[in-house]
């Protein structure tokens, strides 16, 4: 999109058949330096349009060889981004309202007063301008999308991350990646093996925390038919999976202590052994870790291997989090709107002003899955062509008396009653995340799990 869009003076066609009114309001409109375009009927008013773009058409209804409505009709075939606003006498409100159903922006009745009329054009000048914005929005992420193919953001820390990943992908060294739960690690991880030599070959993700310590050494390394009850048949692990790609060990600090050394041993040898199995065999995977805790921390406390902490640590990426960087909340917001707009069949423009304003300044504790879930929810209730302020959650749109987190417990609720209302609260705000859930509460993700079933048997 052309940059002078965004800095040029809105412009406005009169069209008025009367020329004393025409001259009047053209001196009216001239004040508030908006360009001002006049026509003297219909026609003259289409070939002004064939040539010049126009916000806002201002016409008289009742016009002489092409009424308002006709023209109206014109206006929405040649530049359907145009808002039209019609003057009309109190014995044609009628005609004005087939008018506004026809797509009409508003229309103001005569005898009028300056103010209404200014403000009827005011307000479809802030919808062209907040269209021209939700459009400018879009173009950025078409550009973005071609120069890269997952990581949406144009901010300072996002472009040094950027850089990062296509300095290092090319390589085969180990990498951790840090940050904080919902900023988006897995599509770090994937753009490292998108933009590395192993990109033909298979990415498997592999989260830590959701398979129980009894199940993960086969989940990781395989198992041969009968090593255990339930082992009908034998079946590759996530690392022969993963042979000759990139296997991506998510939540790693939730590894069980236990398989800790094996895991650095399939690291360092390039060989595993299957559950069951008699020898061991080679494969060749690249190794990308990541986690929301710091190791180093896990590594004094004793709940992870220092040995393994090192071999994994070669180059480390921290990701930051949504709020020291929320030049990057517009374009994802754009981003998630047209995705689930898609998903969901509406046709939507943009947010308004009021909406991303609220987007812009909210904290974002749960980061970029936050917000996806967030304008996910916009899009299925919002009723118009923008997403407004209404659409969004209370917490974020501030609208409820009780403040962000504030949760309601019955005095002399006992503390199981109190856990279940704050997990179950959080996993209300949050859309069903129950790994959002779980990082916003600071507990595993199979505690969540242990909860929840144990409710439902309740």
């Amino acid at each position: 999109m052309d940059p002078t869009l965004l800095t040029r003076r809105p412009v406005l066609l009169i069209v008025e058949d009367d020329a004393s009114n025409r001259s009047s309001l053209q001196d009216l409109f001239a004040r508030e330096n908006y360009q001002v375009l006049v026509a003297a009927d219909g026609k003259e008013a289409v070939e002004t349009l064939r040539h010049e773009t126009v916000d806002v058409v201002l016409t008289d209804l009742m016009m002489p060889s092409m009424s308002g409505l006709e023209l109206l009709r014109s206006v929405k075939a040649m530049s359907p981004g145009t808002e039209v606003v019609l003057m009309t006498a109190y014995g044609t409100v009628e005609r004005a309202v087939e008018a506004m159903k026809e797509g009409a922006y508003d229309f103001v009745t005569k005898p009028f007063k300056a103010i209404q009329i200014l403000r009827s054009v005011r307000r479809g000048m802030e919808k062209q301008s907040l269209l021209l914005e939700n459009r400018n929005l879009r173009e950025r992420l078409k550009q973005m999308d071609q120069g890269r193919r997952g990581l949406i953001g144009n901010s300072q820390p996002m472009r040094r991350l950027v850089a990062m990943i296509r300095q290092v992908a090319p390589s085969s060294a180990t990498v951790l990646i840090q940050g904080e739960s919902g900023t988006g690690k897995e599509l770090v991880a994937r753009e490292l093996h998108e933009f590395s030599p192993r990109a033909g070959r298979a990415f498997i993700p592999f989260n830590c925390a959701v398979i129980t310590s009894s199940l993960a050494e086969a989940e990781l390394f395989g198992h041969e038919k009968g090593a255990y009850t339930g082992a009908h048949k034998s079946r590759p692990g996530v690392f022969k999976e993963a042979d000759g790609g990139t296997l991506f060990l998510d939540e790693i600090a939730e590894l069980d202590l236990s398989l800790q050394g094996k895991l650095l041993r399939a690291i360092q040898e390039g060989e595993i052994r299957p559950v069951g199995g008699s020898k061991p065999l080679h494969v060749d995977v690249r190794i990308i870790a990541a986690g929301k805790d710091v190791l180093e921390e896990a590594v004094r406390e004793g709940r992870f291997r220092e040995d393994l902490y090192y071999r994994l640590n070669v180059i480390t990426m921290t990701i930051p989090p949504l709020r020291e960087r929320r030049d990057d909340v517009p374009i994802l917001a754009a981003h998630f709107l047209g995705v689930f707009a898609d998903k969901n069949r509406r046709k939507l423009e943009g947010f308004t002003h009021q909406a991303l304003d609220r987007l812009a300044t909210y904290n974002w504790p749960g980061n970029v899955r936050e917000l996806e879930n967030v304008v996910e929810r916009a899009v299925v209730l919002s009723q118009g062509t923008l997403i407004e302020e209404s659409d969004l959650p209370d917490h974020i749109h501030g609208s409820t008396s009780a403040g962000p987190g504030t949760l309601s417990i019955p005095w002399g609720s006992t503390l199981e009653e109190v856990e279940r209302r704050l997990v179950l609260d959080t996993l209300d705000r949050v859309g069903g995340d129950k790994k959002l859930t779980a990082d916003l509460l600071g507990v595993s993700q199979r505690t969540i799990y242990r909860m929840l079933e144990r409710w439902q048997k309740k």
